[in-house]
């Protein structure tokens, strides 16, 4: 799982590419000094780093929508049946859930102003 301080490591790509993975992490933090358990083939190194930067590609997008989620929590009182919602904060939710048709990542996001 994507983690806030370092973002994804080489084992979430090992996770991926094979699933419940058993591998004891390297105390430097690379894939090649790590330990392989598992019965099933270590991927190589080549396959680990491309996984990563598949990963890695995506994490700015994750970040935008993990805000937006956040944000759209704080609203989730507007979206309940029996509470009158206005205009304006229907279309401030509705533009939030529409932020990563605009933005991929946390930069340079023109957040809506809430009513």
């Amino acid at each position: 799982m994507i983690s806030k301080i370092d973002g994804y490591t080489y084992l979430d790509a090992v996770l991926v590419l094979v699933p419940l993975a058993k591998i004891v992490p390297s105390e430097d933090g690379s894939y090649a000094n790590s330990e392989w358990l598992d019965d099933r083939a270590a991927p190589t190194a080549e396959d680990v780093a491309n996984k990563l930067t598949e990963l890695k590609s995506v994490e700015p997008a994750y970040y935008l929508r993990e805000e937006r989620n956040k944000r759209l929590s704080e609203t989730d009182l507007w979206g309940l049946q029996d509470f009158p919602t206005t205009q304006d904060q229907s279309a401030y939710r509705q533009a939030l859930r529409d932020i990563t048709d605009t933005y991929k990542s946390l930069e340079g996001v023109v957040w809506p102003e809430k009513p």
